[in-house]
């Protein structure tokens, strides 16, 4: 069993930040895949950010500059601060890991809204 857990997120102004952590536990061996989605409102999901088990990260052309994905030594905990954030911006985040029970499969966590107001 593996939960996924999120916290942060909230209603912010345009130029504000935020903060969103996920933790992943339970029966989860190494350091595992991890980022984040979110799904805004009339938009198609879309990968934010992600980090690999060795720490390499991406991120979504829109939010770059703007957002970093970081992880918590090698424990399967990781954060995705954004700044400068945008209305654009508004969306349910989800967390999730990668590679658990096998190759491509994820565990999700159960989504934060972020709104951001103009």
């Amino acid at each position: 069993q593996v939960q996924v857990v999120e916290s942060g997120g909230g209603l912010v102004q345009s130029g504000g930040s935020l903060r969103l952590s996920c933790a992943a536990s339970g029966s989860v061996f190494g350091t595992k895949p991890m980022g984040w989605y979110r799904s805004g409102p009339g938009s198609r999901r879309e990968l934010v950010a992600s980090i690999t088990g060795d720490g390499l990260t991406s991120y979504l052309d829109s939010v770059k500059g703007r957002a970093t994905i970081s992880r918590d030594g090698n424990k399967n905990t990781i954060v995705l601060q954004m700044n400068s954030l945008e209305p654009e911006d508004t969306a349910v985040y989800n967390c999730y890991i990668e590679g658990v029970v096998g190759i491509g499969h994820k565990y999700w966590g159960q989504g934060t809204q972020v709104t951001v107001s103009s």
